[in-house]
């Protein structure tokens, strides 16, 4: 669907203009690094147009890491995006520093009038609460301070952020994956609250890339974990690094407490795709994610939509 011959193309988030047209944003690292896993912390956002999904016009990127010292001064990560009532974009995204390493995200957003450029707000908004949440040291089991990949919905009166963070406990490192959850009456100041999940045997080590999406009258939460980072019980089921998809009931009855239930996740059946979405086109749900690893090879370009529907249990090709 999108392939670029001087970059590498991986995560991507989608939004509709008044036009009725598809825009999508997604991380972009050059190929001259020659080493795919360099590509993390040389992230940029990428922004293509289409009308049909398929075929796309390439714009100048959405976002690049802010100057030195800033809390996103290295690289800028995956994110989504909503509209405000006063009509302006607002999209949010992970952020990582030099000074840190790259090892602890934050999430931040940036504003626009067009979709096309876009204006950094102050600061982080949202970071990882040692209330709720693992924070990263040198004595850590996990390489990493989970707080990226957010998912910002409207829900009653306010607004809802899913991320994906790990929580503290005495479960084995591969387990401690979780949805966390952050509430905003105006899209600027957010309270950190509990995760709307917990770590569980049939779970993962994390839950990136959330999304919340109707499928067929069903609400689900799309998710993608790979296979180093799922738990021993995800494995053994001879998972390889999937899409996963958990139906969501009750979904804006409130968000209190530990709503979803990971256990139930199934994996969208699929050779390589990774961090996918769904988005809805000509009035029928498809899925677009990532071509990740083919051939023992990273690929790093946007696969074509796929249609697809919710039979009852899981997310299948339509």
């Amino acid at each position: 669907m999108l392939k670029l011959a001087d970059h590498w193309v991986w995560d991507s988030w989608y939004v509709i203009d008044d036009d009725g047209r598809h825009h999508v944003f997604f991380l972009r690292a050059s190929r001259a690094l020659q080493e795919e896993g360099r590509r993390h912390h040389r992230a940029s956002i990428g922004h293509a147009v289409s009308d049909d999904l398929r075929d796309w016009t390439l714009l100048p990127d959405a976002l690049v890491h802010a100057d030195t010292p800033a809390w996103d001064d290295q690289a800028t990560w995956t994110g989504s995006i909503v509209r405000e009532d006063s009509g302006r974009w607002r999209m949010f995204y992970t952020g990582v520093s030099r000074s840190e390493g790259g090892k602890v995200q934050r999430i931040g957003s940036a504003v626009s009038d067009d979709l096309l450029v876009w204006h950094r707000e102050p600061g982080p908004q949202v970071e990882a609460d040692p209330r709720h949440y693992e924070k990263f040291s040198e004595e850590s089991d996990w390489f990493d301070e989970a707080c990226r990949d957010p998912w910002v919905v409207r829900a009653g009166d306010g607004w809802h952020m899913l991320f994906t963070a790990r929580a503290e406990g005495p479960e084995p490192t591969r387990e401690r994956g979780v949805v966390g959850h952050a509430r905003s009456a105006d899209l600027v100041t957010w309270e950190v609250l509990p995760p709307l999940s917990r770590p569980d045997a049939l779970g993962f080590g994390q839950i990136e890339v959330t999304q919340l999406h109707r499928v067929d009258g069903q609400w689900l939460l799309l998710f993608c974990c790979g296979k180093a980072e799922a738990s021993d019980a995800r494995r053994s089921l001879g998972e390889t690094g999937d899409n996963y998809a958990v139906p969501v009931d009750d979904l804006f009855a409130g968000f209190d407490g530990a709503v979803l239930n990971i256990a139930k996740a199934r994996p969208f059946e699929h050779e390589s795709l990774y961090a996918a979405r769904l988005h809805d086109v000509d009035g029928q749900t498809v899925i677009i994610g990532f071509r990740n690893i083919e051939d023992g090879g990273f690929v790093g370009e946007l696969a074509d939509p796929i249609p697809v529907r919710w039979d009852g249990e899981r997310l299948v090709r339509r």
